[in-house]
């Protein structure tokens, strides 16, 4: 699968799409501000731009990678979640960022719920791990609200990273998780929902 083949995904408030030219500018934004600091940010902006190219070149040489998230009222970018495996990454992880102006209104937690269940239902996956700073209070908590719990046994990238390992396709399979994030997700669809000290994304 090239790039060209990435798939568009759906759900009520978002339109998951293949990251294009146009969407650089927010990318770099955001990698290269305070807020890439749990992703090996900040960046500079020729880090910025080498990474945003590998993310496009990750769908030719996998045949999955992250996918924009686009809000489909407006259709302006959210942030990005999907699938990444780069040289010497030990599994396929499932990853997530907010643009920092878009978080708080589980754009995330939607996202990261339709790209998990692309790859478990259309591309045959068994399992997945998201590879998280132990600092970054905010994407273990998603993880969490995903159904993923920490494995202490698991390889990580470099020593400095927690690893969470999702549910596998039949755990989550008509489970309480899958109805939690269900219900989570309504909520945030709900125009009259206002989340009070909610995770950020």
């Amino acid at each position: 699968m090239g790039h060209r083949d990435i798939p568009q995904l759906e759900t009520n408030r978002l339109i998951l799409r293949g990251p294009q030219a146009d969407d650089y500018p927010d990318f770099k934004a955001t990698f290269t501000s305070y807020r890439a600091r749990y992703m090996g940010g900040p960046l500079n902006a020729y880090e910025a731009w080498m990474l945003y190219a590998a993310e496009i070149g990750h769908w030719e040489i996998r045949g999955f990678g992250m996918w924009m998230i686009h809000e489909r009222e407006t259709d302006r970018t959210l942030g990005m979640a999907g699938g990444w495996q780069p040289a010497m990454w030990p599994e396929r992880e499932i990853a997530w960022v907010i643009w920092p102006d878009e978080a708080g209104h589980g754009y995330a937690l939607e996202a990261a719920d339709r790209v998990r269940r692309c790859f478990y239902d259309d591309q045959g996956w068994d399992g997945a791990v998201s590879y998280i700073d132990p600092k970054n209070l905010a994407s273990i908590r998603l993880a969490e609200r995903l159904g993923a719990v920490k494995d202490k046994t698991a390889p990580s990238i470099d020593g400095n990273d927690a690893v969470y390992r999702h549910p596998s396709p039949s755990q989550l399979a008509g489970s309480q998780v899958a109805h939690g994030i269900e219900m989570e997700i309504a909520h945030y669809q709900d125009p009259l929902f206002k989340p009070e000290g909610w995770a950020i994304d």
